[in-house]
């Protein structure tokens, strides 16, 4: 993993309601400090309601702030334009509905137009390159197949895989996903994940929301815990998943053990 950073979030502060500056709202996040790696996967993980969403908002560029900011290579949003930073980062949303009909590999292409006419190449060799790069990826999301089918006729777990080769597609230097394997199977949810590491094996830095945890532990570097709109911990899995401290968050008991090498996150009963 290397040690560039290509996004940070430096004391961020996000509220909701209030004036339009968001001023005199409600505080969501409360001075967040985070930095994504390049060639690393970046877990979020913490209960409902602790932020991880409205954070992964404010990393994207899609949500402004009320004080701190957040540097996307190294520079502030303000400095992009919009084609300039859906070059650099590239977000999948927790909600993957298309509301207008298009067929799936329309959909995914979609994630080729940020780089229209900045190669410097040919408009015939842009085609060919961007056709190749669509195709590799609807194969590895498994819809290749399916891809002149009408997007909106998929299930949710279906549309959740053309929303992730899309982001692929875009070939950003990072890449924000928000909860991609929430619809899935259990066997969809292992080659998403299986995806995301590779990746982030060709250096791009990736941040995904995740509620299962032992998928979490397994598939990402480092883990950020978020409770209340705080950072709670950040480090390796075994670092941030004890048993005392995702009780605490979690407002329930949880085992943490290890088994062949890996964390089993587990509930407990609770008598309360």
């Amino acid at each position: 993993m290397s040690d560039g950073v290509v996004l940070s979030a430096r004391r961020v502060v996000v509220t909701v309601g209030g004036s339009r500056n968001g001023r005199h709202g409600t505080e969501i996040l409360h001075g967040v400090d985070l930095d994504l790696h390049e060639g690393e996967v970046l877990g979020l993980i913490g209960p409902n309601g602790a932020g991880k969403s409205t954070l992964l908002g404010a990393l994207s560029g899609d949500t402004a702030p009320v004080s701190g900011e957040v540097l996307l290579a190294g520079r502030p949003y303000r400095d992009y334009g919009v084609r300039e930073a859906a070059r650099t980062r590239s977000v999948m949303l927790q909600d993957p509905r298309v509301s207008f009909s298009h067929l799936v590999r329309d959909v995914v292409e979609m994630g080729r137009s940020a780089w229209a006419g900045s190669r410097g190449t040919t408009e015939r060799d842009d085609r060919g390159a961007d056709r190749a790069v669509v195709d590799a990826c609807l194969a590895d999301v498994g819809m290749l197949e399916m891809q002149d089918r009408d997007v909106t006729t998929l299930s949710g777990g279906e549309r959740a895989r053309v929303a992730f080769a899309r982001v692929m597609a875009q070939q950003a230097r990072c890449t924000l996903l928000d909860e991609p394997t929430a619809a899935m199977d259990i066997g969809h949810q292992e080659r998403t994940m299986r995806s995301v590491r590779r990746v982030a094996a060709g250096g791009v830095g990736v941040i995904v929301v995740l509620h299962d945890l032992n998928l979490a532990a397994q598939y990402c570097d480092r883990l950020a815990l978020l409770g209340d709109g705080r950072i709670e911990a950040v480090g390796s899995p075994a670092e941030v998943c004890t048993a005392e401290r995702l009780s605490r968050v979690y407002e329930w008991p949880v085992s943490v053990d290890e088994m062949h090498g890996e964390l089993w996150i587990r509930p407990t009963p609770s008598d309360s």
